[in-house]
């Protein structure tokens, strides 16, 4: 497995929103996607999000990740690296 899943994730969230990125993460963990996030400073404005998954799940994580975004009118707070 490699770093499969990156996250760009805005470091500036008001608390409804911080919750929704933690729940998020939360169900990544919970549904085995993956056991531990990385984070890493991209810049003043953004964080860097990324876990490994087996090569066989990264299309049905992908596509939860971003189902949740839409869901959770995430899509100015949390983009999915292609």
């Amino acid at each position: 497995m490699d770093k499969a899943i990156k996250l760009q994730v805005r470091k500036e969230l008001d608390g409804h929103q911080q919750l929704t990125v933690i729940k998020l993460k939360g169900s990544l963990i919970s549904k085995g996607y993956t056991e531990i996030i990385h984070i890493l400073d991209q810049d003043n404005d953004f964080h860097i999000n990324s876990f490994e998954t087996p090569v066989e799940q990264r299309n049905e994580v992908k596509e939860y990740i971003q189902t949740f975004i839409n869901r959770e009118n995430l899509s100015d707070t949390i983009t999915l690296f292609k």
